[in-house]
């Protein structure tokens, strides 16, 4: 007899939307940063060049808040943001019009510090 999977209730919890230049991901959390559920644009029928735009960002925000709302009664979060792709901002709009009261927005953004040695001079 095989075990059935018990949904708990996360009212606070995280969400985490990495945008990079080929794709969108939103990741809820819960407090404890635990994945309760994932949304990728590709997983919403978006392919190849329609995959990075904003409108696929707003789309797969929105549905997956959604999910994560009526499945796991998420009601308020913080936001963590990373990447410089064209999905960023969409993705916050969409999170600002789900029914998801935001505690605060990060930017956690990886910035190099000098990085890594460039390659030798090209000589011809």
């Amino acid at each position: 007899m095989a075990k059935k999977k018990v949904r708990k209730i996360v009212e606070k919890g995280r969400i985490y939307i990495t945008s990079t230049f080929n794709n969108t991901i939103i990741t809820v959390t819960d407090e404890t940063g635990n994945p309760i559920i994932i949304g990728s644009c590709g997983m919403y029928g978006f392919t190849g060049t329609r995959k990075p735009t904003p409108y696929a960002a707003t789309i797969t925000t929105s549905t997956t808040l959604k999910k994560a709302v009526i499945d796991y009664g998420v009601r308020f979060a913080d936001i963590f943001v990373k990447g410089i792709g064209p999905g960023r901002e969409a993705a916050l709009r969409a999170v600002k019009e789900s029914d998801i009261e935001i505690n605060r927005i990060i930017d956690i953004t990886p910035i190099p510090h000098n990085g890594v040695r460039p390659p030798k001079v090209r000589r011809v």
